[in-house]
Protein backbone atom coordinates (compact mmCIF):
# COMPACT_ATOMS: atom_id res chain seq x y z
CA UNK A 1 0.00 0.00 0.00
CA UNK A 2 2.84 2.40 0.88
CA UNK A 3 6.31 2.96 -0.49
CA UNK A 4 9.13 2.89 2.09
CA UNK A 5 9.50 6.65 2.73
CA UNK A 6 5.76 7.34 2.43
CA UNK A 7 5.02 4.60 4.95
CA UNK A 8 7.57 6.01 7.43
CA UNK A 9 6.07 9.48 7.18
CA UNK A 10 2.56 8.08 7.62
CA UNK A 11 3.55 6.04 10.69
CA UNK A 12 5.50 8.94 12.20
CA UNK A 13 2.51 11.25 11.82
CA UNK A 14 0.16 8.76 13.45
CA UNK A 15 2.62 8.03 16.25
CA UNK A 16 2.91 11.71 17.13
CA UNK A 17 -0.84 12.24 17.10
CA UNK A 18 -1.76 9.08 19.01
CA UNK A 19 0.83 9.76 21.69
CA UNK A 20 -0.23 13.39 22.12
CA UNK A 21 3.27 14.70 21.63
CA UNK A 22 3.90 18.20 23.00
CA UNK A 23 5.27 19.01 19.56
CA UNK A 24 3.05 20.03 16.66
CA UNK A 25 1.40 17.01 15.08
CA UNK A 26 1.70 18.21 11.49
CA UNK A 27 4.51 17.13 9.22
CA UNK A 28 6.82 19.89 8.07
CA UNK A 29 6.13 18.89 4.47
CA UNK A 30 2.49 19.85 4.85
CA UNK A 31 0.67 23.07 5.46
CA UNK A 32 -1.26 23.80 8.61
CA UNK A 33 -4.33 22.45 10.32
CA UNK A 34 -6.42 25.22 11.84
CA UNK A 35 -9.61 24.95 13.90
CA UNK A 36 -12.13 27.74 14.48
CA UNK A 37 -14.24 27.11 17.57
CA UNK A 38 -17.50 29.05 17.49
CA UNK A 39 -17.47 28.99 13.70
CA UNK A 40 -21.18 29.57 13.15
CA UNK A 41 -21.22 32.79 15.19
CA UNK A 42 -20.98 36.41 14.16
CA UNK A 43 -17.17 36.40 14.36
CA UNK A 44 -16.62 32.77 13.43
CA UNK A 45 -18.32 32.88 10.04
CA UNK A 46 -16.45 35.82 8.49
CA UNK A 47 -13.22 34.66 10.13
CA UNK A 48 -13.63 31.20 8.60
CA UNK A 49 -14.20 32.76 5.17
CA UNK A 50 -11.01 34.81 5.52
CA UNK A 51 -9.13 31.68 6.61
CA UNK A 52 -10.22 29.87 3.44
CA UNK A 53 -8.13 32.33 1.40
CA UNK A 54 -4.90 31.45 3.23
CA UNK A 55 -2.74 29.17 1.06
CA UNK A 56 -0.85 27.96 4.15
CA UNK A 57 -3.97 26.32 5.61
CA UNK A 58 -4.50 22.79 4.31
CA UNK A 59 -7.21 21.64 6.74
CA UNK A 60 -9.79 24.06 8.17
CA UNK A 61 -11.99 22.59 10.89
CA UNK A 62 -15.10 24.39 12.06
CA UNK A 63 -16.85 23.67 15.35
CA UNK A 64 -19.87 25.05 17.13
CA UNK A 65 -22.81 23.86 19.21
CA UNK A 66 -25.22 24.26 16.29
CA UNK A 67 -25.48 25.48 12.69
CA UNK A 68 -21.88 24.70 11.79
CA UNK A 69 -22.65 21.97 9.23
CA UNK A 70 -24.31 24.57 7.02
CA UNK A 71 -21.39 26.97 7.37
CA UNK A 72 -18.95 24.22 6.40
CA UNK A 73 -21.10 23.23 3.42
CA UNK A 74 -21.26 26.85 2.27
CA UNK A 75 -17.48 27.29 2.54
CA UNK A 76 -16.87 23.98 0.77
CA UNK A 77 -18.12 25.66 -2.43
CA UNK A 78 -15.38 28.31 -2.27
CA UNK A 79 -12.60 27.83 -4.85
CA UNK A 80 -9.77 27.65 -2.33
CA UNK A 81 -7.22 24.89 -1.68
CA UNK A 82 -8.10 24.25 1.98
CA UNK A 83 -10.37 21.36 2.88
CA UNK A 84 -13.15 22.31 5.29
CA UNK A 85 -15.10 20.18 7.75
CA UNK A 86 -17.84 21.01 10.20
CA UNK A 87 -18.08 19.35 13.61
CA UNK A 88 -20.92 19.97 16.02
CA UNK A 89 -21.69 19.67 19.70
CA UNK A 90 -19.58 18.87 22.78
CA UNK A 91 -19.09 15.27 21.64
CA UNK A 92 -17.05 16.46 18.62
CA UNK A 93 -14.90 19.17 20.20
CA UNK A 94 -11.93 16.84 20.73
CA UNK A 95 -12.14 15.63 17.14
CA UNK A 96 -12.20 19.24 15.94
CA UNK A 97 -8.97 20.23 17.71
CA UNK A 98 -7.04 16.97 17.40
CA UNK A 99 -3.52 17.44 15.98
CA UNK A 100 -4.17 21.08 15.04
CA UNK A 101 -1.37 23.58 14.67
CA UNK A 102 -3.59 26.56 15.56
CA UNK A 103 -6.91 26.67 17.41
CA UNK A 104 -8.83 29.96 17.31
CA UNK A 105 -11.51 30.25 20.00
CA UNK A 106 -14.36 32.64 19.20
CA UNK A 107 -17.10 30.66 20.99
CA UNK A 108 -19.26 32.34 23.59
CA UNK A 109 -21.85 35.02 24.07
CA UNK A 110 -21.38 38.55 22.81
CA UNK A 111 -21.61 41.30 25.38
CA UNK A 112 -25.05 42.88 25.56
CA UNK A 113 -25.98 46.44 26.59
CA UNK A 114 -25.51 46.92 30.34
CA UNK A 115 -23.63 43.64 30.79
CA UNK A 116 -20.37 43.89 32.73
CA UNK A 117 -17.36 41.91 31.60
CA UNK A 118 -17.48 40.02 34.90
CA UNK A 119 -21.01 38.84 34.07
CA UNK A 120 -19.82 37.88 30.60
CA UNK A 121 -16.96 35.91 32.12
CA UNK A 122 -19.34 33.77 34.18
CA UNK A 123 -20.84 32.47 30.94
CA UNK A 124 -17.88 32.44 28.56
CA UNK A 125 -15.34 31.19 31.07
CA UNK A 126 -16.92 27.73 31.19
CA UNK A 127 -17.24 27.57 27.40
CA UNK A 128 -13.57 28.34 26.84
CA UNK A 129 -12.49 26.05 29.68
CA UNK A 130 -14.12 23.07 27.95
CA UNK A 131 -12.37 23.91 24.67
CA UNK A 132 -8.95 24.38 26.27
CA UNK A 133 -9.34 21.08 28.12
CA UNK A 134 -9.96 19.36 24.77
CA UNK A 135 -6.86 21.06 23.32
CA UNK A 136 -4.76 19.91 26.28
CA UNK A 137 -5.85 16.32 25.66
CA UNK A 138 -5.78 16.15 21.87
CA UNK A 139 -3.50 18.92 20.62
CA UNK A 140 -1.15 19.98 23.43
CA UNK A 141 1.33 21.62 21.07
CA UNK A 142 -1.20 23.86 19.32
CA UNK A 143 -1.05 27.62 19.25
CA UNK A 144 -4.12 28.68 21.25
CA UNK A 145 -5.60 31.97 20.03
CA UNK A 146 -8.36 33.39 22.22
CA UNK A 147 -10.82 35.90 20.81
CA UNK A 148 -13.64 35.22 23.29
CA UNK A 149 -14.24 38.04 25.77
CA UNK A 150 -13.38 39.05 28.39
CA UNK A 151 -9.86 38.37 27.14
CA UNK A 152 -8.24 39.92 30.23
CA UNK A 153 -9.62 37.12 32.43
CA UNK A 154 -10.13 34.29 29.90
CA UNK A 155 -6.46 34.02 28.88
CA UNK A 156 -5.11 33.59 32.46
CA UNK A 157 -7.90 31.06 33.04
CA UNK A 158 -6.83 29.12 29.94
CA UNK A 159 -3.22 29.14 31.18
CA UNK A 160 -4.32 27.54 34.45
CA UNK A 161 -6.23 24.81 32.62
CA UNK A 162 -3.16 24.00 30.50
CA UNK A 163 -0.97 23.97 33.62
CA UNK A 164 -3.30 21.47 35.27
CA UNK A 165 -2.75 19.16 32.29
CA UNK A 166 1.01 19.85 32.37
CA UNK A 167 1.11 21.11 28.78
CA UNK A 168 1.33 24.87 29.30
CA UNK A 169 3.79 26.77 27.13
CA UNK A 170 3.53 30.57 27.52
CA UNK A 171 4.91 31.03 24.01
CA UNK A 172 1.81 29.33 22.56
CA UNK A 173 -1.10 31.07 24.30
CA UNK A 174 -2.43 34.40 22.99
CA UNK A 175 -5.27 36.78 23.69
CA UNK A 176 -6.16 38.71 20.54
CA UNK A 177 -6.00 42.46 21.12
CA UNK A 178 -5.40 43.26 17.45
CA UNK A 179 -8.80 44.93 17.13
CA UNK A 180 -7.55 47.75 19.36
CA UNK A 181 -4.59 48.22 17.02
CA UNK A 182 -6.87 48.09 13.97
CA UNK A 183 -9.17 50.74 15.45
CA UNK A 184 -6.25 52.98 16.37
CA UNK A 185 -4.83 52.73 12.85
CA UNK A 186 -8.22 53.48 11.30
CA UNK A 187 -9.13 56.43 13.51
CA UNK A 188 -5.68 58.01 13.26
CA UNK A 189 -5.55 57.40 9.51
CA UNK A 190 -8.93 59.10 9.09
CA UNK A 191 -7.73 62.07 11.16
CA UNK A 192 -4.48 62.39 9.20
CA UNK A 193 -6.29 61.71 5.90
CA UNK A 194 -3.98 58.83 5.03
CA UNK A 195 -4.48 55.10 4.58
CA UNK A 196 -4.72 53.22 7.91
CA UNK A 197 -2.11 50.79 6.52
CA UNK A 198 0.44 53.60 6.74
CA UNK A 199 -0.17 54.10 10.49
CA UNK A 200 2.01 52.28 13.02
CA UNK A 201 1.11 52.56 16.69
CA UNK A 202 1.62 50.16 19.62
CA UNK A 203 -1.52 49.46 21.66
CA UNK A 204 -0.51 47.76 24.89
CA UNK A 205 -2.14 46.59 28.12
CA UNK A 206 -5.38 44.63 27.96
CA UNK A 207 -8.52 44.39 25.89
CA UNK A 208 -11.16 46.27 27.87
CA UNK A 209 -11.84 49.94 28.58
CA UNK A 210 -8.94 51.83 30.14
CA UNK A 211 -6.70 48.76 30.14
CA UNK A 212 -6.37 49.49 26.40
CA UNK A 213 -3.40 51.85 26.07
CA UNK A 214 -2.75 53.35 22.63
CA UNK A 215 0.75 54.83 22.88
CA UNK A 216 0.11 57.98 20.92
CA UNK A 217 3.58 59.37 21.65
CA UNK A 218 5.05 56.57 19.49
CA UNK A 219 2.62 56.90 16.58
CA UNK A 220 4.15 56.93 13.12
CA UNK A 221 3.61 59.20 11.34
CA UNK A 222 3.47 61.54 14.34
CA UNK A 223 0.00 62.60 15.42
CA UNK A 224 0.30 66.36 15.61
CA UNK A 225 -2.96 67.15 17.37
CA UNK A 226 -4.11 68.99 20.47
CA UNK A 227 -4.11 67.14 23.79
CA UNK A 228 -7.89 67.35 23.82
CA UNK A 229 -8.06 65.68 20.41
CA UNK A 230 -5.62 62.95 21.45
CA UNK A 231 -7.55 62.21 24.63
CA UNK A 232 -10.80 62.04 22.69
CA UNK A 233 -9.27 59.60 20.21
CA UNK A 234 -7.92 57.41 23.02
CA UNK A 235 -11.38 57.22 24.58
CA UNK A 236 -12.90 56.28 21.24
CA UNK A 237 -10.39 53.46 20.81
CA UNK A 238 -11.04 52.26 24.36
CA UNK A 239 -14.81 52.36 23.92
CA UNK A 240 -14.95 51.12 20.34
CA UNK A 241 -16.98 48.08 21.34
CA UNK A 242 -19.67 50.21 22.96
CA UNK A 243 -19.84 52.35 19.84
CA UNK A 244 -20.67 49.30 17.72
CA UNK A 245 -23.18 47.86 20.21
CA UNK A 246 -25.00 51.19 20.17
CA UNK A 247 -24.90 51.41 16.36
CA UNK A 248 -26.36 47.89 16.16
CA UNK A 249 -29.10 48.95 18.60
CA UNK A 250 -28.08 46.33 21.12
CA UNK A 251 -28.56 43.48 18.66
CA UNK A 252 -24.90 42.71 18.13
CA UNK A 253 -21.32 43.62 18.91
CA UNK A 254 -18.08 43.94 16.93
CA UNK A 255 -18.06 40.93 14.62
CA UNK A 256 -16.76 41.88 11.17
CA UNK A 257 -13.99 44.13 12.49
CA UNK A 258 -13.09 41.47 15.08
CA UNK A 259 -12.92 38.79 12.39
CA UNK A 260 -10.65 41.07 10.33
CA UNK A 261 -8.39 41.64 13.34
CA UNK A 262 -8.28 37.96 14.36
CA UNK A 263 -7.37 36.95 10.82
CA UNK A 264 -4.58 39.52 10.77
CA UNK A 265 -3.15 38.05 13.96
CA UNK A 266 -3.41 34.44 12.76
CA UNK A 267 -1.81 35.43 9.45
CA UNK A 268 1.26 36.77 11.30
CA UNK A 269 1.32 33.69 13.54
CA UNK A 270 1.29 31.36 10.51
CA UNK A 271 4.13 33.32 8.92
CA UNK A 272 6.15 32.67 12.07
CA UNK A 273 5.27 28.98 12.05
CA UNK A 274 6.47 28.81 8.45
CA UNK A 275 9.80 30.32 9.50
CA UNK A 276 9.16 33.61 7.73
CA UNK A 277 10.12 36.97 9.22
CA UNK A 278 7.06 38.53 10.86
CA UNK A 279 5.96 42.10 11.48
CA UNK A 280 5.39 43.06 15.10
CA UNK A 281 1.89 42.39 16.38
CA UNK A 282 0.54 43.06 19.86
CA UNK A 283 -1.15 40.29 21.86
CA UNK A 284 -2.11 39.60 25.47
CA UNK A 285 0.34 37.00 26.79
CA UNK A 286 2.13 35.90 29.92
CA UNK A 287 4.56 38.70 30.64
CA UNK A 288 7.05 40.12 33.11
CA UNK A 289 7.25 43.63 31.67
CA UNK A 290 4.85 45.01 34.31
CA UNK A 291 3.43 43.84 37.64
CA UNK A 292 0.50 42.30 35.74
CA UNK A 293 1.55 38.74 34.82
CA UNK A 294 -0.43 38.95 31.57
CA UNK A 295 -0.01 42.00 29.39
CA UNK A 296 -0.18 42.96 25.71
CA UNK A 297 2.97 44.29 24.08
CA UNK A 298 4.51 44.05 20.58
CA UNK A 299 5.65 40.50 19.74
CA UNK A 300 7.50 38.77 16.94
CA UNK A 301 6.95 35.09 16.09
CA UNK A 302 8.73 31.94 14.97
CA UNK A 303 8.12 28.18 14.73
CA UNK A 304 7.74 27.94 18.50
CA UNK A 305 5.20 30.76 18.85
CA UNK A 306 6.59 33.90 20.46
CA UNK A 307 10.12 34.60 19.24
CA UNK A 308 10.56 37.79 21.25
CA UNK A 309 8.50 40.01 23.51
CA UNK A 310 9.62 43.51 22.60
CA UNK A 311 8.41 44.95 25.90
CA UNK A 312 7.15 48.41 26.67
CA UNK A 313 7.60 51.17 24.12
CA UNK A 314 8.80 54.55 25.36
CA UNK A 315 6.01 56.27 27.31
CA UNK A 316 5.36 59.91 28.04
CA UNK A 317 4.25 61.13 31.47
CA UNK A 318 0.50 60.74 30.91
CA UNK A 319 1.00 57.26 29.39
CA UNK A 320 3.00 56.17 32.44
CA UNK A 321 0.12 57.24 34.70
CA UNK A 322 -2.39 55.41 32.53
CA UNK A 323 -0.18 52.31 32.69
CA UNK A 324 -0.31 52.24 36.50
CA UNK A 325 -4.11 52.29 36.45
CA UNK A 326 -4.30 49.63 33.73
CA UNK A 327 -1.99 47.26 35.62
CA UNK A 328 -4.21 47.41 38.73
CA UNK A 329 -7.31 46.59 36.67
CA UNK A 330 -5.52 43.79 34.86
CA UNK A 331 -4.38 42.22 38.12
CA UNK A 332 -8.02 41.98 39.23
CA UNK A 333 -9.07 40.35 35.93
CA UNK A 334 -6.16 37.92 36.05
CA UNK A 335 -7.09 36.89 39.59
CA UNK A 336 -10.70 36.37 38.47
CA UNK A 337 -9.59 34.01 35.72
CA UNK A 338 -7.16 32.02 37.85
CA UNK A 339 -9.61 31.63 40.73
CA UNK A 340 -12.31 30.39 38.36
CA UNK A 341 -10.18 27.33 37.58
CA UNK A 342 -9.14 26.74 41.19
CA UNK A 343 -12.78 26.78 42.27
CA UNK A 344 -13.56 24.06 39.70
CA UNK A 345 -11.05 21.61 41.22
Amino acid sequence: MFGGRTKCLFLAKNYLCSHRSPFRCHLQLRNFRVAVIGASGGIGQPLSLLMMKDHRIKDLRLHDVQGVKGVAADLSHVSAPASVRGMQGPEEIEKAVECCDVVVITAGLARKPGMTREQLFEVNGNIVMATVTAIAKKSPGAMVVIVTNPVNAIVPMAAEVLKQHKVYDPKRLFGVTTLDCVRAERFIGDYLKISPTKVKIPVIGGHAGTTILPIMSQCQPPLNASQECIESMIKRIQNGGEEIIKAKEGKGSATLSMAFAAHRFVDVLLKGLKGEKTPLECAYVESNVTEACFFATPLSFNKNGIAKNHGLPCLDKSEKEALKSAVKQLQQSIELGINHVKCKK
